[in-house]
C-alpha cells in the first residue's frame, strides 16, 4: 500500500523566545503536512509559551545540553523523514522541500546543510575558524565528504535516526552525527544554503573556546573508538621516539666504553619502550574488535527500513 512519508521537524530549544515562533511558522509554510516538534531544554524565558502559540508540539528534556535533547527526540519521535534544525532562525526553511526531495530521489540517509559564510555577524570569526579546523580534522581522519561538520540543519532518513547511538551531551552532537554517517558509509550529500544573523534578542549559546575543546575531545574519543590502531599506534611510535632519545646516548657510551653510566635513565628508556610495544599491541587487538563492532553496527543499520515499510521513495517531498 502506497503512502506519503511522514515528516517530522525537530527543533531543540534553549531560551529562543525571540526566534521560535518564526522558525515554526516558516517550516509550517513550506512543509504544511509535517509535524513540528519543539523540545525545550529548561528555558527560563517564554520559549515554551511562544512555541505553543505557534501550534508546535512542545516536549521537554531536563538533562541540559543539545546532545541530550537530540537523543530524546530521536528516541521519541516516529517518522519517515526527520528535519533537524536549530531554533534560532539562522537557517533557511525554504530549502527544506528541495532537500527532502533530494533525499527521496537519491535514497540518501543524510543531507547536511552547509552554511554560507558571507554574513560575518551570523558566523563570527572565532566560530568560523574553529569550524574549519575541526571539520578539516574530521575530514582527514574519517573521510572528505562534508565541509561544514558543525551545521545545525540536517535532513535524515528513518534508518539513520533509529541506528544512531547518540552518546554526546552538548554541541559535540554534530560531530557524532557526522562520524556516524562517515563510519557506516551512508549515502550522504551536502548542500550550501543561506545563513543569516540571529534576530534581535537572541544570543548564541556556543562558547567558541570551551565548546571547541569539548568538540576536539569528542573527536579524539571517536578516533580512539573508531581508529584504535591509528590512535594507539601513533602513541606507541611517539613513546618509541622518546625511548630512543633517552637510550641512544647510553647505548653509544656502552659501545664505546663498555659501561652504563646512567643506569636509571637506561631503565626508564627500557620501560618506555615496553609501554610503546604494549600500546601498539593494544591498537592491533582493538582494531580487530572495532572491525567486528562496525560490522554489527552496519548490519543493524541495514536492518532498519530506509523510510517506513510502506513508504514509496517516489513520493514528492515538495507537497509535504
Amino acid at each position: 500500500m502506497e503512502r506519503t512519508p511522514r515528516i517530522a521537524v525537530l527543533i531543540p530549544c534553549y531560551n529562543e523566545e525571540a526566534a521560535i515562533q518564526k522558525v515554526v511558522y516558516d517550516f509550517r509554510a513550506v512543509l504544511p503536512y509535517a509535524t513540528i516538534y519543539v523540545y525545550d531544554n529548561n528555558s527560563s524565558d517564554n520559549t515554551v509559551e511562544f512555541a505553543r502559540q505557534a501550534s508546535a508540539v512542545v516536549r521537554h528534556e531536563t538533562l541540559q545540553g543539545k546532545g541530550h535533547v537530540v537523543r530524546r527526540m530521536f528516541a521519541d519521535v516516529e517518522a519517515d523523514i526527520y528535519v533537524l534544525v536549530d531554533g534560532d532562525d539562522t537557517y533557511d526553511a525554504g530549502v527544506a522541500p528541495r532537500l527532502i526531495e533530494m533525499l527521496l530521489d537519491e535514497r540518501l540517509d543524510m543531507v547536511n546543510v552547509a552554511r554560507e559564510k558571507n554574513v560575518t555577524a551570523a558566523f563570527r570569526t572565532g566560530h568560523r575558524i574553529g569550524n574549519v579546523v575541526l571539520t578539516n580534522l574530521v575530514r582527514a581522519i574519517f573521510g572528505d565528504r562534508l565541509r561544514d561538520m558543525l551545521s545545525g540543519y540536517r535532513i535524515f532518513s528513518r534508518r539513520f535516526v533509529k541506528s544512531f547511538p547518540a552518546l554526546s551531551h552538548g554541541f559535540e552532537i554534530e560531530t557524532e552525527l557526522t562520524v556516524h554517517a562517515l563510519e557506516l558509509n551512508m549515502p550522504t550529500r551536502e548542500q550550501i544554503a543561506p545563513y543569516k544573523e540571529r534576530p534581535e534578542g537572541s544570543a548564541s549559546k556556543l562558547n567558541t573556546i570551551r565548546d571547541g575543546f569539548v568538540i576536539l575531545r569528542t573527536i579524539l574519543f571517536l578516533v580512539k573508538e573508531e581508529r584504535p590502531l591509528a590512535f594507539f599506534g601513533s602513541l606507541g611510535i611517539l613513546l618509541f621516539l622518546v625511548s630512543i632519545g633517552l637510550g641512544w646516548p647510553i647505548v653509544t657510551e656502552f659501545l664505546r666504553t663498555g659501561l652504563v653510566p646512567r643506569f636509571p635513565t637506561a631503565i626508564l628508556a627500557t620501560g618506555i619502550a615496553l609501554i610503546a610495544s604494549l600500546s601498539i599491541t593494544c591498537g592491533l587487538i582493538l582494531d580487530t574488535v572495532t572491525h567486528g563492532r562496525l560490522e554489527a553496527r552496519r548490519l543493524h543499520y541495514l536492518a532498519m527500513p530506509w523510510l517506513g515499510q510502506e513508504t514509496q521513495p517516489q513520493a514528492s517531498a515538495s507537497t509535504e
